[in-house]
């Protein structure tokens, strides 16, 4: 007998691919559904609840679950993603959280693989309460703790690290308007002439050398963790929790200090 997806990682593996920020174009769906003749009764609904209730249909239909792995290894093609790369890492990180249930996991290559299977949610659980309860003793900005959850720490603790990471880019844009995410980002926010935020009244030569050291600083993080060039070396870095707190308190200080920043008056 050919084996099946229960309905819980049916809905798991399609809530990742489907995800609101992070997932496939309504548009990507479609194709991709078309493209392996899998029916596509309910085109309106939300993403993910077209992706299960197509994939619902298909397995019920065929007995097996292999025209869903067919779609996640369509879905994950790295060459989809040549033109927005920095698209195809956390749909990765997603689809491979739902993906360790099932003992399966998506190569950086875009291969389906085999993978240790998450036993229990209560590991992850623990972890997440350990590592709120260490953060807090940090006292670490409130903005941060947000990201202790045992979703992101189903596999380890990268997850939690690299969503706190996204979350700087989030209160940048939303403090000085902009849409541009990365190095790009930073450049236009906090470095310049005349930063758009500034961390420090920019008086003297010391104050514009932390200004930019702390550019410096958002972008390095920026690319140690979302850079498209960096997926391939952290592939196989297992992060330690005494690793995932150090980085998250970087990631603290930098929050508190955008917090804080003003804008100086340009001409």
């Amino acid at each position: 007998m050919e084996k099946t997806f229960t309905q819980s990682e049916l809905e798991a593996i399609a809530q990742a691919l489907g995800d609101t920020s992070d997932g496939l174009t309504g548009s990507e769906i479609g194709h991709i559904l078309a493209s392996l003749k899998m029916v596509d009764a309910t085109p309106d609904m939300t993403k993910w609840k077209r992706l299960h209730n197509a994939f619902v249909e298909r397995q019920n239909f065929s007995g097996n679950r292999r025209a869903i792995l067919q779609f996640i290894r369509e879905a994950m093609k790295p060459e989809r993603y040549a033109r927005q790369a920095e698209r195809f890492e956390p749909m990765r990180a997603n689809l491979n959280r739902a993906l360790a249930f099932v003992g399966m996991a998506v190569n950086v290559d875009g291969t389906l693989v085999a993978a240790d299977q998450v036993r229990t949610l209560s590991e992850a659980l623990r972890r997440a309460q350990e590592l709120r309860a260490d953060l807090t003793a940090r006292d670490v900005h409130p903005d941060v703790l947000v990201f202790c959850r045992e979703e992101l720490l189903a596999d380890n603790y990268f997850h939690a690290v690299l969503e706190a990471t996204k979350s700087i880019a989030d209160k940048l844009r939303t403090r000085t308007g902009l849409t541009d995410d990365g190095g790009l980002l930073v450049d236009k926010a906090l470095a310049g002439d005349i930063p758009i935020l500034a961390i420090n009244p920019l008086k003297t030569e010391s104050q514009w050398s932390e200004q930019r050291g702390f550019a410096n600083l958002v972008k390095g993080i920026f690319g140690m963790f979302r850079n498209p060039t960096a997926h391939a070396p952290r592939v196989h870095w297992t992060m330690e929790k005494k690793d995932a707190e150090d980085l998250l308190s970087v990631v603290s200080l930098i929050h508190r200090r955008i917090d804080i920043a003003y804008m100086p008056v340009r001409a």
